[in-house]
């Protein structure tokens, strides 16, 4: 099962605006996985950057990272 992990850009503007430090790094296990948001994520192993801007990812991100875990 491959890991999808994206940054939220919603979550970065809303700390900068709000002055808060919610984590916005969205991992989740599967395409449809439940998402976990991380301040860190470290990772082994191989994987793949896509950047996809006509055919976004089902929760909306146009960039993110595939990993074989």
């Amino acid at each position: 099962m491959r890991t999808y992990v994206s940054v939220c850009k919603n979550i970065i503007l809303s700390n900068l605006k709000h002055g808060l430090h919610k984590p916005p790094i969205r991992v989740s296990k599967g395409l449809y996985g439940r998402p976990r948001h991380r301040q860190i994520f470290e990772f082994t192993g191989t994987g793949r950057i896509i950047y996809s801007p006509n055919k976004p990812a089902p929760w909306g991100a146009r960039v993110w990272i595939e990993l074989d875990q």
